[in-house]
Order: C-alpha cells, then sequence, then structure tokens
C-alpha cells in the first residue's frame, strides 16, 4: 500500500493504525487525516522520535498493510 492509498481509506485505515501508535490521540487521528508529513511530526511530538526514524516507521508500517 502507498500513501495515496492510505489517503483514500482514512477512516478504515485509523482503526489499524490505532492500534499500533496508541499515543496519539483522537485530536492528532483527525488532523492526520492520512498525510504522511502530519503522521510523522505527530509521531516525533508524542514519541519523541527523530524525524527520519519516525519516517522509516510511518513507511514501513504503510508498506506492510
Amino acid at each position: 500500500m502507498n500513501w495515496d492509498q492510505v489517503e483514500g481509506k482514512w477512516d478504515q485505515m485509523v482503526g489499524r493504525m490505532r492500534s499500533k501508535w496508541g499515543k496519539l490521540t483522537d485530536d492528532d487521528w483527525q488532523a492526520i487525516k492520512g498525510r504522511k508529513e502530519e503522521l510523522v511530526g505527530r509521531l516525533q511530538e508524542r514519541y519523541g522520535t527523530k524525524r527520519e526514524e519516525a519516517e522509516r516507521e510511518a513507511d514501513a508500517y504503510v508498506q506492510s498493510l
């Protein structure tokens, strides 16, 4: 799966992603709306990771879907 597909199927994807990243709030998920850059920023903020690490994690997860 790629990010265009994630954005298009966002409502279905949120449930799966919530189980992966439990520290993100409902407001975070509403703000992300399938946008990779927004997800990466929120992961950095909530988990204290570097941008590159957050991008790798997000990309790897999307590829696994």
